[in-house]
C-alpha cells in the first residue's frame, strides 16, 4: 500500500446517482495548527442542512457573553417558527423555553423551530438573521457561505463548503469553549421526552466531543465532528452521504486515520532524534519512512488492521470516487492550513541531476501525489524555498518504490536556516549539499 492511507469511497457509498459527485465533500485538520490532513472537493459548494445551526448557535453564544440574554432567558415560539416541519421540538406558538434548553434542542434535537425561534429573538425576523449570519461568517472567514435561515431548511441560495464548515466548528470551540460541552451531552429531556443525538460518534467514538449533524434531500447526509486525542484536537467533515451510517462510518475512518498518522508522526520524530549512528541524511529518512509505513492492505473503505501507519500526516487525496489509490494523478492543495490563507504552488517532478548548491530534503512517500502536496505545505511554511526547483524523485527500496520531495538549488544559508525553523516545529527536514 505504501506510505499513505489512501481513503477511497465508491460512488455507491455515497450515491451513483447524478446527485453523487454533486454532494459529497470531505475536510479533515488539525484544530492546533491548521494543517489540511485531507481534502476531497472541499472547497465545491454544498447545501449545508442543519449544520447551518452551527452559525445559530455561534450568534446566539455571542448574544449572551454581550449580555444581551442569559441561559435563563425564555424565548416566546411565534405561530411562524412553530410551523417549521420536523426535526423539531413541538412547542406550541405562544410557548416559551429558555436558551440553554433552546441550545440543547439545536444540537441534540436539531430542531427547525427553535432555530426559527431563536432568529426571531435576536433580529426580530428570521430572514434578517439570516443576512446576520452571512455577515458574521464572513467576518469569521467563511467566504464561500450564504445562509437564508436559521434552520437549514431547503433554499436553493443557502450554500457553503467543508472547508468553510471546519472553520465555523473551529470558531466555535475557540471562541466559547465555556459553552463547547453541550455539543458532547448525547441526550436531553423536555417535558415528557427524552431526545437522543443524532451524532451518534459522540460518546462511541474515543475522543469525539462534537458536533453538529444535517440533512435535506439535496444535501444528503452531512456531519461535522471534532475530538481529541494525546493533546491533538481534530475537526472532520463529510457531506453528501447516502445514509446516516454510510455517513458516520466514513467520518470515523478519516478521524482515526488522521489519528493514527499523527501518532506515526510523534513515533518518527522520537526514532529520528534517538542517538545513533548518523548516515547520509536523505538515505536516513528513506529508511526511516520505509519502517514506519509496512501497513497491510486497505479494505473495501480504506481502513488497515496494521499498527503502523504512514510516517507523513497527509491522507492522500482520491480524484475519482471510483478510482483506486494507486491510479491517482498528483494533489495541488490550493490552502495547505485550514485557517490562514497560503500562497498556492504547483509542483511538478523534474529530473534529479543537473543541478548545484545545496538542496532540502522534506521527505520521502509512497505516493507521488503526496510527496508534491507536501512540497507545497513545506512552500507555504517557507517561502523563501520558491527560489528553489521543486523535485519530486522516485527512488526503489526493497522492491517498493519511494517518492523524495526536496528543494533543489538553494543557497547554503537559507537550506540550514529553513531547516532549524522547519525543526522547531517538529517538521522532517535536512539540508544536503549537493555539491559533496
Amino acid at each position: 500500500m505504501g506510505a499513505i492511507l489512501a481513503l477511497v469511497l465508491t460512488l455507491t457509498a455515497f450515491g451513483a446517482s447524478s446527485h453523487g459527485q454533486d454532494r459529497y465533500a470531505a475536510f479533515v485538520a488539525d484544530m492546533d495548527t491548521g494543517e489540511v490532513l485531507h481534502a476531497r472537493l472541499a472547497d465545491a459548494s454544498r447545501f449545508p442542512a442543519s449544520l447551518t445551526k452551527m452559525m445559530t448557535l455561534y450568534m446566539l453564544f455571542e448574544a449572551i457573553e454581550r449580555g444581551e440574554l442569559t441561559l435563563q432567558t425564555r424565548m416566546t415560539m411565534s405561530r411562524e417558527a412553530a410551523s417549521r416541519p420536523p426535526s423539531k421540538l413541538g412547542v406550541a406558538a405562544g410557548g416559551t423555553v429558555t436558551a440553554e434548553t433552546a441550545i440543547r434542542a439545536l444540537v441534540i434535537r436539531s430542531a427547525n423551530d427553535v432555530a426559527a425561534m431563536v432568529g426571531e429573538h435576536l433580529a426580530g425576523s428570521e430572514s434578517a438573521f439570516a443576512e446576520a449570519m452571512t455577515a458574521r461568517a464572513m467576518e469569521l472567514g467563511l467566504t464561500a457561505t450564504v445562509f437564508r435561515n436559521a434552520s437549514g431548511l431547503p433554499d436553493p441560495n443557502q450554500r457553503t463548503t467543508a472547508r468553510d464548515m471546519a472553520r465555523l466548528a473551529h470558531a466555535l470551540h475557540l471562541d466559547f469553549p465555556q459553552y463547547f460541552h453541550y455539543f458532547n451531552e448525547r441526550s436531553f429531556r423536555h417535558g415528557d421526552r427524552t431526545y437522543t443525538n443524532h451524532n451518534t460518534l459522540v460518546g462511541r467514538v474515543t475522543g469525539i466531543d462534537g458536533l453538529k449533524t444535517g440533512y435535506i434531500r439535496a444535501s444528503g447526509f452531512n456531519v461535522v465532528v471534532t475530538g481529541q486525542r494525546d493533546g491533538t484536537r481534530l475537526v472532520a467533515v463529510v457531506m453528501g452521504g447516502a445514509t446516516a451510517p454510510v455517513r458516520d462510518a466514513h467520518a470515523e475512518e478519516l478521524v482515526e486515520a488522521a489519528f493514527s498518522t499523527l501518532d506515526a508522526r510523534r513515533q518518527g520524530v522520537m526514532l529520528a532524534s534517538l542517538n545513533a549512528p548518523r548516515l547520509n541524511p536523505i538515505r536516513e529518512q528513506e529508511i526511516l519512512t520505509a519502517e514506519l509505513s509496512g501497513v497491510a492492505a486497505p479494505t473495501a473503505m480504506g481502513s488497515t488492521e496494521a499498527a503502523a501507519p504512514p510516517v507523513r500526516v497527509v491522507l492522500e487525496d482520491t480524484p475519482d470516487l471510483a478510482r483506486p489509490a494507486a491510479a491517482q494523478p498528483a494533489v495541488t492543495m490550493d490552502e495547505p492550513n485550514l485557517f490562514a490563507a497560503a500562497a498556492a504552488s504547483t509542483i511538478a517532478a523534474a529530473p534529479a541531476s543537473g543541478f548545484t548548491g545545496w538542496a532540502v530534503q522534506v521527505g520521502a512517500f509512497g505516493s507521488e501525489a503526496v510527496a508534491r502536496a507536501r512540497l507545497e505545505t513545506v512552500l507555504a511554511l517557507a517561502p523563501e524555498l520558491g527560489t528553489g526547483r521543486p523535485v519530486t524523485e522516485a527512488v526503489q527500496r526493497d522492491g517498493r518504490t519511494l517518492w523524495r520531495a526536496r528543494f533543489d538549488a538553494i543557497e547554503q544559508g537559507t537550506a540550514r536556516a529553513v531547516c532549524a525553523r522547519l525543526a522547531r516545529l517538529n517538521e522532517a527536514c535536512f539540508a544536503v549539499n549537493q555539491d559533496a
